[in-house]
């Protein structure tokens, strides 16, 4: 009798265990066999960090990840399957247009068309949105099939797309693939959920320009924002979120509040800082650097433009060039300064312009400084997304044995920071590179398998929850970066820190070893804040212009009822402000109802009344922001309550 061989496959399971199945089992099929409930829930999967198809056959060992609508990949998985169902729409609707792309956002997806001398406008949403529930509830699989580059360009040229053909023309022959689902097919390198009836509910949210691969040199193309939802529910909740978003814009409040401003004469994405907007900055900068001077960093200043032979040491021209403002060019011949881009090379210059011995280490360098970078017109959003914006920076260079304990530091002055400014709602990701380009990277193999052991092993120990998310990097080195939910749900990256071997060797930066030998030292690259703009931005949002009592620029208003009771009024704000505690009096000749809700706009958190009874009895009547009435008391018992209050704040 013949013995019949059966290949197995070894699958890791997200419990961790292993189990084997005949090689071309389905992700489907392997889904099943944990539970047909679990299967079920499943719309999208990964083998080895590669995303693919329900239906996908497997052939090798691996670890499988499911994924289902409450994970971030399952969202991409749908929001892009779903991009493919508006492109279909659209395409049917107006059979003249071009399609480009259409990837996945952090909330939801757009596609980029050329309209073709056509026009989409908001009142053609309605029926673009019902076309696609049509399509939806037909229950459509989505199908990813192989295509010869020969064929994949032909399809595309009786088209007439060149779009695509300039696409497919970059690609390896082998490496392309198209997505089917109905009589609908795209170019498309997969990721989809099963089919298109998990989709119950779609909303066009928004429609924009954009150039042609974000070059300005190219066609303007018209972008179409969307967004869907496995349950009707889910999208009335989006909704109605998006309306509490408007009212807690940060550039709504930061108007209101005259923190801000932009002006196009002065240039799109850099903002003006009025007075009480500076008064937040400061006070949110002389906050980290009592904090750093604790830890042992020393304060630095570097100018705001570079030498452009700077940023092609440190290989930042290399990959950022296009994405900074043009050179300066000088009356002297081939001399090129950029606008700065990144503080870090400035630093190792900094430390380069010295000898340090092993017994001088861990230095760093800390400073506010402002950079520079040219982001497209149609990506500015606020202090969000800006072309000028100051980081809190900080360059450590120290020796591999201090590495640990120096990431570890940093580590706890950052939840020191969310903590001390009630951001208590983040996550932690461990970002490293892309296993399968490397060519993306500076540095060595090695170099990059010790910085993320590094990163890896400081995070265990400090026992925080995180996710490894790969691609992710800096171009120089891996990152721990902080994700911060803001009141809506929606995910920032703000505090980061990263480990770099990488821009010590390229700047040839040395300590003189126990041995008396140069050796080079390790960089951590760390900000706390992130940026100021972005800090603030979430700020707003999160508190919607409540901010802490310590942080802002009033932290009191005197409202006298009457111009009688001035002096009293002036010996009050006299007594406060020598107690260090800020604010001012309203002397406008204006009914004390209308100065309580004036001073509630501009969200002053307490209010003193003073009136006849407060000026001869010599007490203060007070009131909080939001209607709290704290009665009659005493001026050096009110100080008292601000300081507590500050004091449990910081």
């Amino acid at each position: 009798m013949t013995k019949i061989s059966i290949s197995v496959i070894k699958i890791s399971l997200n419990d961790g265990s292993i189990k084997e199945y005949p090689k071309g089992y389905s992700v489907l099929e392997i889904a099943k066999d944990i539970s047909e409930g679990f299967a079920r829930n499943i719309i999208s999967a990964s083998l080895n960090n590669e995303t693919l198809e329900i239906s996908s056959k497997i052939n090798r060992n691996g670890k499988l990840e499911f994924y289902t609508w409450d994970d971030d990949q399952g969202k991409k998985a749908f929001w892009h399957s779903t991009s493919h169902v508006m492109a279909q729409a659209i395409k049917e609707l107006f059979p003249n247009v071009k399609l480009t792309i259409g990837p996945a956002i952090s909330n939801g997806f757009y596609y980029d068309i050329d309209l073709n001398g056509q026009k989409i406008s908001e009142s053609d949403f309605k029926k673009i949105e019902t076309r696609m529930l049509q399509i939806c509830r037909e229950k459509h699989d989505f199908k990813i099939r192989s295509v010869s580059k020969k064929d994949a360009i032909k399809f595309y040229k009786n088209e007439y797309n060149k779009y695509k053909v300039e696409l497919i023309n970059e690609l390896k022959d082998g490496d392309i693939t198209f997505c089917d689902h109905s009589n609908f097919t795209d170019l498309c390198k997969g990721g989809h959920i099963p089919n298109t009836s998990i989709i119950k509910a779609v909303k066009i949210l928004n429609i924009s320009g954009a150039f042609w691969r974000a070059n300005q040199n190219n066609k303007q193309l018209t972008r179409i924002y969307g967004i869907s939802f496995p349950k009707q529910k889910l999208l009335y909740e989006y909704l109605e979120n998006i309306e509490i978003a408007k009212q807690r814009d940060h550039r709504k409040i930061g108007k209101k509040l005259k923190l801000f401003s932009f002006s196009n004469k002065v240039g799109l994405g850099l903002p003006l800082w009025h007075p009480k907007g500076v008064d937040l900055r400061e006070r949110l900068v002389n906050f980290l650097k009592k904090a750093q001077k604790k830890a042992g960093y020393q304060t630095v200043i570097t100018p705001h433009i570079g030498n452009k032979e700077l940023y092609i040491t440190s290989g930042h021209y290399e990959k950022y060039g296009e994405d900074s403002f043009q050179t300066i060019k000088t009356p002297k011949e081939n001399e090129e300064f950029f606008l700065k881009p990144m503080n870090c090379p400035h630093h190792c210059e900094i430390y380069n312009s010295e000898q340090f011995s092993y017994k001088d280490l861990p230095i760093r360098y800390a400073e506010f400084g402002t950079v520079y970078r040219y982001e497209q017109s149609g990506e500015l959003h606020g202090l969000t997304r800006v072309r000028g914006f100051t980081q809190d920076d900080a360059h450590i260079f120290c020796t591999e044995d201090q590495l640990d304990n120096e990431f570890k530091n940093v580590i706890d002055l950052t939840l020191y920071v969310f903590k001390s400014l009630g951001l208590n709602d983040y996550s932690v990701q461990i970002s490293v590179r892309d296993s399968a380009d490397f060519s993306k990277y500076i540095g060595s193999v090695s170099a990059w398998e010790k910085s993320e052991k590094a990163i890896i092993n400081a995070v265990k120990d400090k026992q925080l929850n995180y996710s490894i998310v790969e691609g992710e990097a800096a171009f120089y080195g891996p990152k721990l970066d902080f994700m911060v939910n803001d009141a809506l749900g929606r995910k920032w990256q703000l505090g980061t820190i990263q480990v770099d071997y990488n821009l010590p060797d390229r700047f040839n930066l040395t300590y003189i070893d126990k041995n008396n030998k140069p050796v080079r030292p390790v960089m951590i690259h760390r900000a706390p804040f992130g940026s100021l703009e972005r800090f603030i931005a979430i700020l707003l949002e999160n508190t919607a212009g409540n901010l802490p009592l310590w942080l802002t620029t009033n932290q009191f208003i005197i409202l006298p009822i009457s111009d009688k009771h001035e002096k009293y009024c002036q010996n009050v704000l006299n007594l406060l402000e020598n107690n260090e505690i800020r604010g001012l009096i309203d002397n406008r000749s204006e009914t004390i109802g209308k100065k309580i809700r004036d001073a509630e706009l501009e969200k002053i958190p307490f209010m003193i009344i003073i009136g006849e009874q407060e000026s001869e009895k010599k007490e203060i009547s007070v009131r909080s922001q939001g209607g709290k009435d704290f009665g009659k008391m005493k001026v050096k018992d009110f100080v008292k309550t601000i300081k507590n209050k500050i004091k449990i704040e910081v």
